[in-house]
């Protein structure tokens, strides 16, 4: 597999790693995922309502779960925010 193909299931690894029913996050598991799986790219969620707000905005469906392709929707953004950091340090 090539080094993005790799990276894509990673993500997907991590997620089902954290997901307690496999196919979405509820916010505990999100705030685990976080904490434990992002820490050098994300400051630690301590705050409920940081959390909360956090979850919301993904939830787009509002099931009150975060589905594979929501959070796939916050890699990207993430992974975005990283890279406009990387290029002011340049």
């Amino acid at each position: 597999m090539s080094d993005l193909e790799t990276s894509m299931v990673s993500i997907i690894d991590v997620f089902h790693k954290y997901s307690g029913h496999k196919c979405h996050l509820k916010k505990a598991e999100l705030k685990d995922l976080i904490n434990h799986e992002m820490r050098h790219f994300i400051k630690k969620v301590q705050d409920d309502e940081t959390l909360g707000q956090l979850f919301s905005d993904l939830d787009r469906n509002g099931d009150e779960k975060i589905n594979l392709r929501e959070f796939m929707t916050f890699i990207a953004q993430v992974s975005s925010a990283c890279h406009d950091l990387s290029l002011m340090h340049d």
